[in-house]
């Protein structure tokens, strides 16, 4: 499934926004990601075998990478860097490239905006290299490198990072695996000695191997409950059918199951080679220290098979109309289309990817405006191009209700077989142009994604020169051509198609294909800036009426981000309101007085800027991000919103249309499931009782005037703004003022008082047709106003998550029960709980159950050791600087403790506390908090 959000960066599937676009891979099932890590927070994003059978496996030849003996590691740590390497790395302000005598290339970039090295190492091996009967090999090697080393026990790789404050990570994709850790400035060889260690030195134990096998297998089965996974498999195996690409990262069950710790290291004999490696270290470095360590710890390795290039994989130049129905138990219709394109060698791609997103990359595209705005069949509608090393796919993915399907696909193959280019204006043509750009220069937020970038453009184009290029026919691309390219890729004779139905309605896969031919019948091919006054300095500004302006500076990308936050939410309503606050989120940026929903659409597109409004249980909050040169034009639209939304009756039809359907879409995925009946199920009074988006009879009831009602009540609060950036702060600070001398009416706050805790402590749902039990321990806790006791509760949510957490060793590790295994805290000003989670196997419930329980004996009995009590404040130190690094995380963050009635840096000063806390206080908190007798359960079972 493609989110509709991320679509954008999906077209910038070159490695632009590298984590955007794993995440929308993750999703697909196109790339897989160790377990117990976050998507770059989380990674997100890519052969026929074609080295097969290059080692001799009768002659007992070597390993392809060859250890480091004693004497030559001793050499390389004393070598001095050649005059010519230390020259390149102090010319200009890099990426750096060195190579290797082994062939290992070796990139290195400074950035010293954070306190922060990002390490990286690419591998050219994937699941495009395996042989069909060991498909999943990949997967399952990257998995265990973290299951131990020749020098490190199982998880120690983890707990070494995380005891730190770093954040570890691996990835499998087709082309390519890809490890990292992103670790403190100061921790930078650490860094880097756990992602050589893991690459070169995997033990693969038999024993691990067996439970890991489990692990995988749960994971498989976790993936078949997600609709966008099951549809892509599906398509794989036609669109890229008799290549390497047609089978799951993942594997098969029976080929996951067949591959032994011997097979593992054949595969990593054969391609775990330094000459076909890429290792990566951004951040705030020394690039002599780094590439001389770099040396110390893989250049004596030796590259010992050949490296044969791969093999392109043709377009199909005929074939079929292919749709599969799959019935099963969903509340919505999902369709996913695709047709063969090139891969990543093609000098088509950037056209290709401006054609997608004319098509269907947003709320402005034409498929999106037709279907979802103008005729209403759909819920969402994409389209996207997804490029590997050796072919690609253009991807059109559907959300919508099942007596609307035959319409839609008639309409849709109507709409596609007529599709001119010429049609399209200039507007929409530069549109495009701004935001794939606005894609790829964004990857430099973040240190993780500028490295991501680097190191993909490196690893697969050759270098960075591949940008400008990319950019330069961007930029270029004309409407012939993309006619051009449309009639020869979107060709019905090579459409595939996978549909999957709600039990119960009838559908008949070969009345689709006809549809495809009536409608869309096979043809011949065609020939064919504002003054920038400055940031200043850091500052709180309280405004007349109560109100607050926050200004966090920050100059190293021209994009001004803002947050408004009220206090309200779902605070300002009653029972029989559930849901309201939601939908006035959605509609609100839907239209002004002077806008209707399109052309505000169209204005914040074209500045390639974003503008949404959300709503908390006690908060309202509206987020802006925009390059700052279109000051001027944002601030004026951002106060019609707030001032004079529009609320037209068919937009707020849309937006119920949109909540029922999320609602649906939610009660299809189990954990999404569990979430959504949390909170009532935990609270029976107030607003943390309710059901956030509402029962879908309520939300249907809803009128324009309880919308406009709501609003009016809302607005009229005390604000707090917050901005962060290279903005314009006299304008800004002119725009506040204003608003809080026309929005806020006096005496017009509301409290949110503490609510009660639900009687009834068992929770227990039935998801039918899926693989997974999903269980949850949840433990009632203070809120946030208690810094003390949330400082210790902190430390002991970190000290049970993550890899290296007591509960992933245990469960996981030890015992094999799930793939994912993990403590949460969560906490409001005057509420909180903590929960243990594992999604596992129905009939493991009670064992993980009891492991839950083993748990909290333990911490009761004795002070957790002092190594993971620092291990657990590094942690909490690490994810606060890598999770707050872009201009809109930090906005928020002040804004919404503002509103809250805490200081901006209350995140700080809880990480200060925590690093002051010792084990006998946090058992303390234990004892008083855990408790196993108050517990709360909730359980999604199959």
């Amino acid at each position: 499934m493609v989110p509709q959000q991320n679509v954008k960066a999906v077209a910038a599937v070159k490695g632009f926004d590298f984590e955007k676009i794993c995440i929308f891979m993750l999703l697909c099932g196109v790339l897989l990601m160790s377990s117990g890590c976050k998507v770059e927070k989380i990674d997100a994003n890519k052969k026929e075998d074609v080295a097969a059978g290059l080692i001799d496996s009768e002659s007992g030849a070597a390993p392809a990478v060859q250890p480091v003996a004693d004497s030559d590691a001793e050499k390389a740590a004393s070598a001095e860097l050649s005059d010519e390497i230390k020259k390149a790395l102090a010319s200009g302000e890099g990426p750096h490239v060195i190579k290797l005598k082994n062939g290992m290339s070796i990139l290195v970039k400074e950035d010293d905006r954070f306190p922060l090295v990002n390490v990286r190492l690419f591998v050219h091996a994937g699941s495009s290299y395996e042989e069909p009967e060991q498909a999943g090999i990949s997967h399952l090697l990257e998995h265990m490198v973290f299951k131990g080393t020749e020098t490190r026990g199982p998880g120690e790789t983890a707990r070494e990072i995380e005891s730190v404050g770093g954040d570890m990570n691996a990835a499998t994709s087709f082309d390519y695996t890809v490890y990292y850790v992103e670790v403190p400035e100061n921790e930078w060889k650490l860094g880097m000695d756990i992602v050589t260690d893991m690459t070169f030195n995997a033990k693969i134990d038999p024993e691990e191997l067996k439970s890991e096998r489990e692990v995988v297998l749960s994971e498989l089965e976790r993936g078949e409950d997600n609709p966008g996974s099951r549809i892509f498999k599906t398509l794989q195996s036609i669109v890229w059918k008799d290549t390497s690409y047609q089978w799951p990262i993942i594997g098969y069950r029976d080929t996951v199951k067949g591959i032994s710790s011997e097979d593992i290291h054949a595969y990593i004999d054969r391609l775990y080679q330094p000459q076909s490696m890429l290792l990566s270290v951004v951040g705030k470095i020394d690039p002599e220290a780094v590439v001389k360590e770099a040396e110390r710890l893989c250049g004596s390795r030796k590259s010992v098979n050949p490296v044969v290039p791969p093999t392109v994989f043709p377009v199909p130049a005929s074939g079929k109309t292919t749709v599969k129905v799959v019935p099963g138990k969903w509340n919505k219709v999902y369709i996913g289309a695709a047709f063969p394109i090139p891969g990543l060698s093609s000098s088509q791609i950037a056209g290709l990817e401006t054609m997608c997103e004319l098509l269907g990359g947003g709320e402005t595209s034409r498929l999106y405006r037709k279907f979802k705005y103008e005729k209403r069949m759909v819920d969402s509608i994409s389209v996207s191009s997804l490029t590997l090393e050796r072919a690609g796919m253009l991807y059109v993915f559907a959300t919508l209700d099942a007596d609307k399907v035959e319409e839609f696909w008639k309409e849709l193959m109507i709409e596609l077989s007529s599709v001119d280019f010429n049609d399209f204006t200039d507007r929409e043509m530069d549109r495009v142009v701004i935001n794939l750009e606005d894609s790829l220069f964004l990857t430099k937020e973040t240190l993780s994604g500028l490295a991501s970038k680097l190191g993909y453009f490196q690893f697969f184009e050759g270098g960075q020169q591949a940008e400008e290029n990319y950019l330069y026919d961007l930029r270029n691309i004309t409407r012939d051509q993309l006619q051009q390219l449309y009639d020869e890729y979107f060709d019905p004779t090579k459409l595939a198609a996978c549909m999957l139905m709600p039990e119960g309605v009838e559908a008949d896969a070969q009345s689709f294909e006809k549809a495809v031919a009536a409608n869309w019948p096979a043809k011949a091919k065609a020939a064919a800036q504002s003054d920038d006054v400055g940031p200043g300095e850091a500052a709180t500004i309280e405004l007349a009426n109560g109100s607050k302006l926050v200004f966090i500076p920050d100059e190293t990308l021209p994009y001004t981000a803002m947050s408004m936050y009220w206090v309200g939410g779902d605070a300002d309503l009653t029972s029989e309101e559930q849901g309201l606050a939601a939908m006035v989120s959605q509609s609100l940026t839907r239209g002004t007085e002077s806008l209707n929903a399109t052309e505000l659409e169209d204005f914040v597109s074209d500045r390639a800027a974003s503008l949404g409004a959300t709503a908390g249980r006690e908060v309202f909050a509206i987020n802006a991000k925009f390059p700052s040169r279109f000051t001027a034009d944002m601030l004026p639209l951002i106060s019609e919103v707030i001032s004079s939304p529009r609320f037209a009756p068919e937009e707020l039809d849309r937006a119920k249309q949109d909540q029922v359907s999320a609602i649906k879409r939610k009660e299809d995925r189990p954990l999404s499931l569990a979430f959504r009946n949390m909170f009532p199920f935990l609270y029976k009074d107030g607003s943390y009782s309710y059901f956030h988006l509402g029962m879908p009879e309520d939300v249907e009831k809803f009128s324009r005037e309880d919308i406009l009602a709501y609003w009016k009540k809302q607005s009229s609060r005390p604000f707090v703004i917050s901005i962060c950036g290279d903005y314009d702060r006299e304008a800004l600070a002119a725009f506040a003022k204003e608003l809080d001398g026309k929005l806020v009416v006096k005496d017009t706050a509301v409290s949110v008082p503490a609510p009660h805790w639900g009687a009834e402590k068992d929770l227990t749902m039935t998801l039918p047709d899926r693989n997974q039990a999903h269980l949850m321990v949840i433990f009632p806790v203070p809120g946030m106003e208690d810094e003390e006791a949330t400082a210790g509760l902190s430390l002991l949510r970190a000290s049970l998550a993550g890899q290296s957490g007591l509960l992933f060793r245990d469960l996981r590790d030890k015992q094999g029960l799930g793939y994912t295994v993990t403590a949460f805290l969560w906490q409001a000003p005057k509420t909180g709980f903590m929960a243990f989670y594992i999604g596992t196997k129905p009939e493991q419930l009670e064992q993980a159950m009891a492991g839950f329980d083993k748990t909290v004996k333990m911490l009761k009995e004795k002070d957790l050791p002092e190594d993971e009590i620092l291990r657990a404040r590094n942690i909490l130190r690490g994810e606060y600087y890598q999770e707050h690094q872009s201009l809109l995380s930090r906005s928020r963050e002040a804004a919404s403790l503002i509103v809250k009635g805490f200081e901006p840096n209350l995140d700080q000063k809880i990480i200060e506390k925590a690093s002051k806390t010792d084990a006998a206080q946090v058992r303390e908190l234990i004892n008083k908090y855990i408790d196993w007798d108050n517990k709360y359960t909730l359980t999604v079972k199959p």
